[in-house]
This record gives structure tokens, sequence and C-alpha cells, in this order.
């Protein structure tokens, strides 16, 4: 487990910006459950307990940079 600051991943983010739209309305319509609050807990518990706990105890260099404006 990750405590602490995260390393920033320019390629994962750029990623995460540009390959979504499209592909997550497609999913939207083919499955319906798709995107709706607390799925991740009912597909896979173990994973949304680590995710959850992870992202209370590390954050990102760019948090930093909102926390001073």
């Amino acid at each position: 487990m990750k405590f602490g600051i995260r390393k920033p991943s320019l390629k994962k983010s750029l990623k995460a910006r540009t390959t979504g739209r499209a592909k997550r309305a497609v999913k939207k319509s083919v499955v319906p459950v798709y995107g709706k609050k607390g799925m991740g807990w009912v597909k896979n518990p173990k994973k949304a307990a680590y995710n959850k706990v992870y992202r209370k105890t590390s954050f990102s260099i760019f948090d930093l940079f909102k926390k001073l404006k």
C-alpha cells in the first residue's frame, strides 16, 4: 500500500483524458449498470476497499497546488 505522495505519470494521465468519452458512452448504452455509484463494491469488493484506502492515504503533487490556491 502506498502512503504519501504519488509519482505522476504523464502517459497514464494523457490516456485517461483522451480515450474515455466514446468508450464510456458505448458501455453505458450496452451495460445498464455501468457507471452507477457503488457498483465497484458489488463487482469486486476487495479492490474497492483497497482503492478507498489508497485514495485516503496518498495524494498527488497536483493536489498540493490546488491547496495553495
